[in-house]
């Protein structure tokens, strides 16, 4: 099963659970991101920022490193209290062989603490870096960070989600999921940002632009 098969599941699954006003808040929200946040996301053909944050151990970990070796897959996350995150994390740790096959490596980026990074990882038996942008410097500088609203903030709450405990800060605030291959020289080769939490990149999808940068170069 696809992992858009398997976030169609689940969401199918979440319309039963959820009442309906509830989802409506979250439907907003989309809609605005989508008219707001997304627009301010890097994409194809910008050039990555510096990443340089502690992985799930405490190691510093410089994704520039990661690049003198080949493209770097890095995707963000909201949290691993998120299900369609880890359904996200497990379907690209099913394709990691083939990831390193294409002399490319793979980190996952949430605004979570080392500690739950850890958790994460351990969770999902994940083979990758999974890194922690506590205070979101990486995110806000790939232009994903959106704060929430009291609307959001009170939705949240009733789904029993304390945001700023799970992520060590005060601020109520996440990056919208995407993902990003990066070249060697980089610069973005490949960017998928939907503002839908629900919706992420297809792992498959993203190998085959993986395979095509690695033959370009």
């Amino acid at each position: 099963m696809s992992l858009k098969e398997q976030l169609a599941e689940y969401r199918a699954g979440w319309f039963k659970r959820v009442p309906a006003e509830r989802q409506a808040v979250m439907e907003r929200h989309i809609n605005e991101l989508r008219n707001t946040l997304a627009k301010t996301a890097l994409k194809s053909g910008d050039r990555a920022p510096p990443i340089v944050l502690t992985n799930a151990k405490g190691a510093l970990v410089d994704v520039k490193s990661l690049l003198s070796r080949g493209p770097v897959i890095v995707t963000f996350y909201r949290g691993g209290w998120c299900p369609y995150c880890n359904l996200e994390l497990r379907a690209f740790q099913n394709i990691l062989p083939e990831i390193k096959a294409a002399g490319a490596s793979l980190v996952a980026i949430s605004p979570e603490k080392p500690d739950d990074t850890l958790t994460t990882a351990e969770k999902n038996a994940l083979d990758f870096e999974v890194l922690s942008d506590a205070g979101q410097k990486v995110g806000r500088a790939f232009g994903l960070v959106y704060t929430f609203n009291d609307e959001l903030k009170s939705a949240y709450r009733e789904f029993g989600l304390d945001i700023p405990g799970k992520n060590g800060a005060e601020e109520w605030a996440l990056p919208i999921s995407a993902t990003y291959v990066i070249g060697q020289d980089g610069r973005i080769i490949y960017a998928y940002t939907d503002a839908d939490y629900r919706d992420r990149a297809e792992p498959a999808e993203v190998l085959k632009v993986l395979k095509g940068a690695t033959v370009s170069a």
